[in-house]
């Protein structure tokens, strides 16, 4: 009996792929930080952007955030630590061709701008170059991944993969479903989450995915709620915080994430489901982000920010 069971947990594993070499094509904050972990995690990792003065940005990047990685995690022996941020790095190659690259690689992860024609161009060239077995990934967070996958010939070979912000320190990943991913995709994009040390949850393919399509409602519903008058935009942020334990209010994460963010994905999920009330549109976010007050990054949103 233990034999038979052996034989067949083994037979179900040799259908999964292993990741080994991982291409991650955008080298963003989001890009950068999956590259990280997948090159701390031991994958071979190939990291892709448009320009050598882009990759170098995200490599000095990855190399700052893992020595806070070491120095956490090897606080008192500073030499295995200094071991552990060559290893990655090591594990680490970037090109400005994603086509030169994929010949060999089990696993494309895009990172690129949230725009379904500069994706639908992206896949569709590495469709014809990479390998029959490799599995293509998006970490977009508001666009359908059928939509996405219907630019390549392998929509069973494809699935969402969307990792949070910052990627090395949030343990989430949400391993996306469509109805044409088969098993044996899903199966390996989950293993591979785990194998970077996350915890993956399984979804379908539907707006907001998990995160999102809960998060980002309530993100509208505070601005409402600061539309109307009810109370001020500091008093939500501390009863959010006080009365449900998040570690920041709504105005102070919309702020964080970008206000153009978020009314992107509201956009995008409107025009899905124009009569859906959760998805209606926020006169004092689009001023906002008119008036480029898009929260941290530009200095302003609904905060002032030095």
């Amino acid at each position: 009996m233990a034999f038979a069971r052996f034989a067949s947990t083994s037979a179900s594993a040799a259908k999964k792929l292993v990741v080994k070499h991982v291409t991650v094509v955008g080298g963003g904050q989001m890009g950068a930080g999956i590259a990280q972990v997948a090159a701390s995690t031991g994958h071979t990792v190939m990291l892709v952007d448009q320009s050598d003065e882009i990759l170098n940005k995200s490599k000095k990047g990855i190399e700052d955030s893992l020595k806070k990685v070491a120095k956490k995690r090897f606080a008192d022996k500073p030499e295995a630590g200094a071991e552990f941020i060559e290893k990655t790095l090591k594990n680490i190659g970037t090109s400005t061709d994603p086509v030169s690259v994929v010949h060999s690689t089990d696993l494309v992860v895009e990172a690129i701008v949230e725009n379904l024609s500069a994706k639908h161009e992206l896949f569709k060239t590495l469709d014809k170059f990479a390998p029959e077995h490799t599995i293509f990934a998006s970490n977009t967070s508001s666009l359908p991944i059928t939509d996405i996958a219907n630019a390549t010939t392998r929509q069973d070979r494809f699935g969402g993969l969307h990792f949070f912000n910052p990627v090395p320190v949030m343990k989430l990943v949400e391993v996306v479903k469509t109805p044409m991913t088969s098993e044996k995709t899903f199966e390996s994009l989950v293993d591979f989450a785990k194998a970077l040390g996350k915890n993956p949850v399984a979804c379908k393919d539907t707006p907001g995915f998990v995160v999102n399509r809960l998060l980002v409602p309530y993100l509208m519903e505070a601005v409402r709620l600061f539309e109307r008058g009810d109370a001020t935009k500091e008093d939500i942020d501390i009863a959010m915080k006080l009365g449900t334990g998040y570690p920041m209010g709504p105005f102070e994460l919309l702020d964080y994430v970008g206000l153009d963010t978020t009314k992107y994905i509201i956009d995008g999920w409107q025009a899905l489901e124009p009569n859906n009330p959760l998805f209606a549109q926020s006169p004092l976010l689009n001023k906002l982000v008119e008036e480029k007050k898009l929260g941290k990054k530009t200095g302003e949103g609904f905060y002032k920010h030095k």
